[in-house]
């Protein structure tokens, strides 16, 4: 079976073409500046030079027709009709509270999405656009969608309840859901298999740290809590988001600068975080180099950020009564080790002992990165969400035929 899956944007769409055989990469590649006649368009196939063009491409519809003619060129292509794709899978933001698992798309199904729009208006509509732009390409073809927030739907209301009056939660469904699941549980269950131990029998904390950041208390398996909630911007401090604040500065903000909601609440997503503290960029590349270079705003970001996430660890090592895995992952969790190193260095009450050296490596492969006696395992893992969609889509798929 080969299976597409695709990553749907409000002006964006990556893909990556599974062969399932052996679950190696057939190809991948990226529409951008959706709705516009500047539209770019970069496809990588396995073994064959990048191609890149720049055409108008006003909607996903054309978005989805231009990926298919990439896969299907007779020069650069990697299929030879496009009816050698068996499946496609979606990533979508927020199932909500209705979808534990992936599905099958159905009518049902679409309707649900749609439902969910009020929680995720940046993320399911673009979904929704890419779902119906598989659908006017390649009709018939089976379709599954993987919910970021599905994997952590096994929280118990103690973790995803908030202490506000509890009609707000029947009425409005407001509560923890989580996000990075996808990722979250990739990695879980990959380093458990690379430790040669049953992920049931773990406690775990995984952190996804990139420009968008949060870390799970895995426990028995399943999540037991999540830093983000509600929305994304919960949670671990972040590239351009806040993290955790007092709600009250949301009041506070707006009625002395006179700002409205929309502009409050750019301000917290777009403007905040590791860009607002080091003045200088979200990027954790650029802020440790200027760190190095002397600036002390990009040290107070740096250690503000390493801080909040050694905190949320601890915490959750807590609530699990003990830690026995720690593993970091995403942009700067798999390529930052001075961020590991300062997290870490801070953690040697809870048995956490760093390799220096080991942490040093760079390596595209998972690896143990603390020392052989540290009684907390750190490892690093590289995530790979696009996988674990190919993986449920080819099952879910197989299992309906």
């Amino acid at each position: 079976m080969k299976v597409l899956v695709i990553n749907a944007g409000s002006s964006s769409l990556k893909y990556q073409l599974y062969d399932m055989t052996n679950e190696s990469v057939l190809a991948s590649g990226r529409v951008e500046r959706i709705g516009m006649d500047s539209s770019i368009v970069t496809h990588e196939p396995a073994d064959k030079p990048e191609v890149r063009d720049v055409s108008e491409i006003l909607d996903h519809v054309t978005a989805v027709k231009r990926v298919i003619d990439m896969l299907t060129h007779a020069e650069h292509g990697v299929l030879s009709a496009m009816t050698e794709i068996d499946a496609v899978g979606h990533r979508v933001v927020h199932g909500g509270e209705v979808f534990k698992g992936s599905v099958l798309v159905t009518q049902e199904v679409k309707l649900e999405i749609k439902r969910l729009f009020d929680l995720a208006p940046l993320h399911n509509p673009a979904h929704m656009m890419g779902i119906s732009a598989v659908e006017a390409n390649m009709p018939g073809v089976p379709q599954v969608v993987v919910f970021d927030t599905a994997f952590h739907q096994t929280m118990p209301p103690v973790s995803y309840l908030y202490p506000i009056p509890k009609v707000l939660y029947r009425r409005h469904k407001i509560r923890r859901y989580g996000f990075h699941g996808t990722s979250h549980s990739y990695v879980s269950d990959h380093a458990a298999q690379w430790l040669g131990v049953p992920l049931e029998s773990l406690k775990m904390i995984t952190c996804h740290i990139g420009n968008g950041a949060s870390c799970a208390a895995i426990m028995d398996g399943k999540t037991l809590d999540t830093s983000m909630g509600m929305t994304p911007l919960e949670g671990l401090m972040m590239g351009t988001r806040s993290g955790d604040i007092d709600p009250a500065i949301v009041p506070f903000v707006m009625n002395k600068e006179e700002l409205s909601l929309n502009e409050v609440n750019s301000m917290l997503n777009k403007h905040s975080g590791m860009l607002a503290i080091s003045g200088i960029s979200s990027d954790m590349r650029e802020v440790t180099e200027a760190m190095e270079n002397g600036d002390e705003n990009a040290r107070l970001a740096f250690d503000m950020y390493t801080y909040r996430l050694r905190k949320y660890i601890g915490s959750y090592t807590a609530a699990m009564n003990g830690l026995d895995v720690l593993v970091f992952t995403a942009g700067v969790g798999e390529n930052a080790p001075d961020v590991r190193q300062a997290v870490c260095e801070g953690l040697t009450f809870f048995g956490v002992e760093l390799d220096l050296e080991l942490n040093a490596v760079r390596s595209k492969a998972a690896r143990v990165i603390s020392k052989s006696a540290s009684k907390v395992k750190v490892l690093v893992v590289p995530t790979n969400e696009e996988l674990l969609i190919a993986r449920d889509t080819y099952t879910i798929v197989r299992e309906a035929k």
